[in-house]
């Protein structure tokens, strides 16, 4: 029975073992799963625009030989013939996981290009030497995009991770293979888009990703390289150097960023701390200082020019103003088209009475004629009728183009004016209606009898349907016209509101 007992006590105990074990088998896995948690370095970093100071320097970075900062990118060599230069970061930084991301072309007329170019992380600052225009027997590590063929095996460009304890020579005759941990064949030469490269060190392996510059995708990756169980100082120097042989590409350099990695479940590392008290009372003090001389040379100029003592943004127009210049000029513009309008409204009145004239007189003369000619006057009555309702419909168009002018000149506020021209111009096209609809009336009265001479007249030509008809629709056209043309406005009108 006790014998039992504890053989149950002890299969309960083995079981919470394992259970735990796995537990924390399982944690520890999705723990390493997690993205490691990156934070931007900007003091080892750099990018356009305004990438360089006004004296040419780079901030926090430091260059030599033939190596020209421009506003957008760092040039590290030039397409000449023995060229080499090379850009450091001033500071070395001291972090246990990182990771860069550069950005970079190389560019050449040849088929074949050379040397190539080199981005470092070692001990010390490599600003000269003969390794990619860096210093040779380095502590640390070099990614190199080696473009030409030295030992003819035709196996470049290449790309080598080739690690140093500081007492190693690089050989350059056999392209760096004796001392190559990792590589990969990649054409990084002429490529449409910029090259990108991402080094990534993290939990003491190294990882280099490419993307071969064939599409505008940032994020497109490929794996090229990979070294396990490396251990790198974990103080050293960020760089990138470039050289040129007897070939000779241009290598660009467009941005070299930095990240910290911290691994998944550690504390995130603490942002930099505030300056000093000593050197924050320091600048504080110069602040103050350039503060009291500014102010008095601006009281020394004020007393030496007192013209020009208006303050500055009195010279400017205020939003403001800005809009009630743009209403103004609105409304001006709506008064000149509406007066245009009534000035062709008088025209098309007076054409109007002349031709009633004309027809009254002809009338008159002829109202004793024989039996032939009453069909002509009773056409010409009609006629006469016709002319009399489009005078009457002009005239009140005219007053309501009156009306709308008086709105247009009187009113301060487009909203409301809005609405009222708005209504006018129904108004109109409620008019051209009717006018429309007694020539139609007039033309199909007109067509089942003959055609009939018209009276001659000896000082005034008689008008026909076929005329009377074209005008009114040369009418109608202008005032349709005019209506899409003041719709365009009042459109454009409602953008200030």
């Amino acid at each position: 029975m006790a014998a039992s007992i504890h053989r149950e006590h002890l299969l309960r105990a083995l079981c919470s073992v394992l259970l735990i074990c796995s537990l924390r088998g399982a944690r520890a896995e999705e723990e390493q799963q997690k993205p490691a948690h990156r934070r931007f370095e900007y003091k080892y970093s750099f990018k356009g625009p305004y990438l360089v100071h006004a004296d040419g320097s780079v901030p926090f970075w430091t260059h030599t030989g033939s190596a020209i900062p421009s506003a957008d990118q760092i040039r590290i060599t030039t397409s000449l013939k023995s060229q080499k230069g090379s850009v450091w970061t001033k500071s070395a930084p001291s972090f246990d996981n990182w990771e860069v991301e550069v950005t970079f072309r190389v560019t050449g007329r040849g088929r074949i290009g050379a040397d190539g170019l080199a981005i470092w992380y070692t001990t010390g600052q490599g600003l000269d030497g003969e390794v990619y225009g860096a210093a040779d027997a380095w502590n640390g590590v070099g990614i190199f995009f080696d473009s030409f063929d030295n030992d003819g095996k035709k196996n470049n460009p290449t790309i080598l991770i080739v690690g140093n304890n500081g007492k190693l020579h690089y050989d350059h005759q056999s392209d760096g293979s004796t001392l190559a941990l990792s590589s990969c064949q990649r054409d990084f030469r002429n490529k449409p888009y910029p090259v990108r490269a991402k080094i990534t060190y993290f939990q003491k392996t190294l990882t280099v990703m490419i993307n071969n510059g064939f599409t505008p995708d940032r994020d497109d990756y490929e794996f090229c390289a990979k070294v396990n169980n490396m251990i790198l100082p974990q103080q050293g120097f960020f760089g990138i150097s470039a050289a040129t042989g007897g070939l000779a590409d241009d290598h660009d350099v467009l941005s070299f960023l930095t990240f910290q990695l911290t691994e998944p479940g550690k504390d995130e590392p603490a942002v930099d701390g505030e300056i000093p008290k000593e050197e924050k009372d320091k600048y504080q003090e110069e602040f103050d200082n350039f503060q009291q001389q500014l102010d008095k040379r601006k009281d020394e100029y004020n007393k030496d020019h007192p013209e020009l003592t208006e303050h500055p943004d009195d010279l400017y127009e205020s939003v403001n103003d800005r809009e009630l210049r743009q209403i103004f000029e609105g409304q001006n513009r709506i008064h000149l088209e509406i007066k245009q309008l009534n000035r062709q409204l008088d025209m098309i009145l007076d054409e109007q009475r002349r031709y009633v004239n004309a027809v009254t007189d002809e009338m008159a003369k002829r109202g004793g004629g024989d039996q032939g000619n009453q069909a002509s006057a009773q056409e010409l009555e009609k006629l006469f009728n016709g002319q009399r309702e489009v005078f009457k419909h002009v005239s009140e168009m005219r007053n309501t183009m009156g009306e709308t002018l008086r709105l247009a000149t009187g009113n301060q506020h487009l909203g409301s004016a809005g609405y009222e021209t708005t209504q006018h111009f129904n108004d109109i096209k409620e008019h051209l209606h009717v006018v429309k609809r007694d020539i139609e009336h007039l033309v199909q009265k007109n067509l089942p009898h003959e055609k009939q001479k018209c009276p001659e007249v000896a000082a005034v030509s008689c008008l026909s349907t076929t005329h009377f008809f074209i005008i009114v629709a040369v009418q109608s056209v202008l005032f349709i016209g005019y209506m899409m043309y003041r719709s365009q406005q009042e459109a454009a009108a409602k953008k200030f509101f």
